[in-house]
């Protein structure tokens, strides 16, 4: 059996000495099952505050993203080495607010481009090849939009996302992956994928996986659900034969409620 795996995505909140008090939080009240990976990913800036009450407890770290280059002339940018270095096992790639097709721009954003921070398909396939070489494993965030899902374009989309992630990159290191099912149009939102259709669009993340890489990695694979995951819809949505765990937002910026998710998942 695949162990659950359930990341809380902090986003751009929380200062260093919030940080510090909600982990002190959740290692107060850990008393949850050995059989689920567990970890935060809180912004840059509280890294090495976190690793450094992390260490020697089941909790572990990882980051919101990386570059694809181990050093140079990249103002801004974090290395993999570098998320090494501070303490991080795990990084997310990909996310939909990171490849520019967020479906909910701010009042003040320019709609005629709904791009952010520019990511695509080659430049995610590109963080999560270095995040490998470096010994991170990579959450791997695939997805469409409300206007692709209405167009019929789901599968279409989500297939092919899949498949451009793991371009060049080895059935061994495949299999070692993280997959994250976020529909963009149910981020933040408060709209919820129904529990099925996420196992159905998780399913197809994995048969993308077997296409592409082969059946032992597909089984290997794991394979979370994200998209307005919180206490009262996290038993429904984990324990889907598809859906190994799940990539939580706001919920895990809430120590308790995210403990209620890490329980559920146990």
């Amino acid at each position: 059996m695949r162990r659950k795996i359930i990341a809380g995505n902090w986003k751009m909140n929380f200062l260093t000495s919030d940080t510090e008090k909600l982990i002190r939080y959740l290692l107060d009240h850990w008393n949850l099952s050995p059989c689920t990976d567990s970890l935060i990913c809180p912004p840059f800036t509280s890294l090495s505050a976190a690793a450094e009450m992390l260490k020697g407890n089941a909790l572990e770290l990882g980051a919101q993203d990386v570059f694809w280059k181990e050093k140079g002339a990249y103002t801004g940018q974090v290395s993999p080495s570098m998320l090494i270095d501070i303490g991080c096992k795990y990084v997310i790639v990909g996310h939909s607010e990171r490849r520019g097709r967020f479906g909910v721009p701010e009042p003040d954003f320019d709609t005629s481009d709904l791009s952010y921070f520019g990511d695509n398909n080659r430049t995610v396939n590109r963080k999560l090849i270095a995040a490998l070489a470096a010994g991170l494993t990579p959450i791997c965030c695939v997805g469409e939009t409300l206007e692709e899902r209405q167009s019929g374009r789901t599968d279409e989309v989500v297939t092919s996302q899949t498949a451009a992630a793991l371009k060049n990159v080895s059935v061994e290191d495949a299999g070692s992956l993280v997959f994250a099912y976020e529909p963009v149009w149910a981020i933040g939102t408060g709209e919820v994928c129904p529990a099925e259709e996420a196992n159905r669009v998780c399913g197809l993340i994995r048969r993308a996986v077997a296409n592409v890489k082969g059946e032992s990695a597909s089984e290997s694979v794991r394979i979370q659900y994200g998209g307005s995951v919180k206490p009262d819809n996290a038993a429904d949505i984990l324990f889907r034969e598809e859906i190994d765990g799940a990539l939580v937002g706001g919920a895990s910026l809430k120590a308790a409620d995210f403990l209620d998710i890490l329980s559920a998942a146990g």
